[in-house]
């Protein structure tokens, strides 16, 4: 079928509107039957099938996952910097058509994104945002002004992309490359003025490095994947300051002493300019109560070419108010590049911030909060976020993790801050522990007593039994477990409708 084309108008910042031209994804030889059937797990899914979002899925998910392994073999052949970049060639080379900025870090990769692009929104820009992982849906992952891609536009990408991936070479692939690919490929197609693109694993070795964008930022740096990017806060650093380029400017948030020599090092080996908030860059920030926003963190920060005081951080927690710092720097740093970014529209877009999973609210009686902390700076984050923005008399935790995690981190600091645990595991993550393992290394570690329910509706059957209308209820420990409590949520309200 011939390509076929359709206009769109895209809002600029100075308030004239362009024409773009958009051009409607089609493989060639794509015209499959609705009827074509695939044998699931038999015969690869070719091009030519993929004619729903559910065969969509099935092809990708036949590629290699390093997040759903345990043990995962870090190497320039297993994350091929190269196959991604003949990847791309195929598919014309998208990411050299887009303008980027590349966000890498152990936790707060995805506040820090979230408030960029509502802050970028509000000042008038289109914005892509590549992030990972996925509470519920797969298209999570990729969406443009607040909006996820649609299910039939990702299955018309992932059609186009498994027509190309013979010329990639022997080795296909893996989902995260795949996802990446089409990321960049939708996000060029619908002419974004910015995309956002959260690293997956890392930074050197990570198929968002291709890209060479116009400022980078680094979250702070923790313990987390060290089974494959090392077991030392200073290993880890250096592999996620593989992010840097030469004359690309990185901004940092205040990192540990160690952690910020690393940082410093790799940005002078490749000659990046590196400044660091609460360093170079002014930045405070304090902790208070108004009758308006209620418990809540305010930031200031100031540069040379910018100045922001007081302005109230959109998300709890004061691990948020440096998210929110770095997010400020970075489009401080956009403004190099013509980006338009009144104090006005900065402030407004920066209050209509919202994240799924993150000191989410997702049910009133009894209060449920669902969090995806999944190391144990990120635990101890929470703990305190709760604490101050949430009152409560008792917190009952509900956790589970995977096997490559710092678990004893984790469980030391559920120890410290919760009154009652109860340990499970989400259904989709193949690497998670068992519950019962997680209760006896618990009971082990600090003598105290908790609970194990094989599902997560059992877990939540035994947090109800064990609550009082003042207590809490916090689901956390991974991505996985946090989008698997969101979904029984949703669905729990949607019956209630009817």
């Amino acid at each position: 079928m011939p390509h076929s084309t359709k206009t769109r108008q895209t809002k600029k910042s100075t308030g004239k509107t362009r024409t773009t031209v958009k051009r409607t994804v089609k493989a060639k030889g794509s015209t499959a039957s609705p009827k074509t059937k695939q044998k699931a797990n038999k015969t690869p899914i070719t091009a030519r099938s993929i004619v729903t979002y559910s065969v969509a899925q099935r092809w990708l998910y036949e590629h290699i996952d390093y997040e759903r392994m345990r043990i995962v073999p870090y190497n320039s052949r297993t994350f091929s910097l190269e196959r991604m970049r003949k990847l791309l060639s195929a598919l014309d080379d998208p990411h050299q058509q887009l303008r980027c900025v590349q966000v890498a870090g152990t936790k707060g990769k995805g506040s820090t994104c979230a408030m960029l692009s509502s802050m970028l929104r509000e000042c008038g820009y289109t914005v892509g945002v590549f992030s990972s992982p996925h509470l519920i849906d797969l298209a999570e992952r990729i969406s443009i002004d607040g909006q996820t891609i649609s299910h039939g536009d990702l299955t018309d990408v992932f059609r186009l992309i498994a027509s190309k991936e013979r010329l990639v070479g022997t080795t296909p692939p893996s989902f995260f490359e795949l996802l990446t690919a089409a990321a960049l490929y939708y996000f060029a197609d619908q002419a974004v003025d910015i995309a956002l693109l959260e690293t997956g694993l890392g930074g050197r070795l990570d198929s968002t490095t291709v890209v060479t964008p116009l400022v980078t930022g680094m979250a702070h740096i923790s313990l987390d994947h060290t089974n494959v990017l090392g077991n030392s806060l200073t290993q880890i650093a250096r592999e996620k300051a593989g992010i840097f380029k030469k004359g690309v400017p990185a901004v940092s948030v205040e990192q540990d002493p160690a952690v910020a020599d690393v940082l410093s090092q790799v940005a002078e080996e490749v000659d990046a300019p590196l400044t660091f908030t609460q360093r170079e860059i002014d930045f405070s920030y304090r902790f208070e109560a108004s009758r308006e926003l209620g418990p809540h963190t305010r930031v200031c920060l100031a540069t040379k070419t910018s100045r922001w005081d007081h302005l109230a951080v959109p998300l709890d927690g004061e691990h948020q108010a440096h998210n929110c710092g770095l997010a400020l720097a970075m489009l401080d740093c956009l403004k190099a590049h013509e980006f338009q970014v009144p104090e006005e529209q900065v402030i407004s877009g920066l209050a209509k911030t919202t994240l799924p999973g993150r000191m989410e609210k997702v049910w009133d009686q009894p209060r449920v909060i669902i969090d995806g902390a999944h190391n144990a700076a990120s635990i101890t984050a929470l703990i305190r976020a709760l604490g101050a923005h949430i009152p409560y008399d008792s917190l009952v935790m509900i956790f589970g993790c995977g096997q490559d995690k710092d678990t004893d981190g984790m469980l030391q600091q559920i120890a410290l801050g919760a009154d009652k645990v109860i340990f499970t595991r989400a259904k989709a993550n193949r690497r998670a522990y068992e519950p019962d393992d997680l209760m006896n290394r618990f009971n082990q570690m600090c003598g105290k007593m908790a609970q194990a329910g094989s599902t997560l509706t059992d877990a939540l059957q035994l947090a109800e039994r064990a609550v009082s209308r003042e207590d809490l209820i916090i689901i956390t420990g991974s991505f996985y477990l946090a989008g698997e409590a969101r979904k029984h949520f949703l669905n729990k309200k949607k019956k209630l409708a009817y």
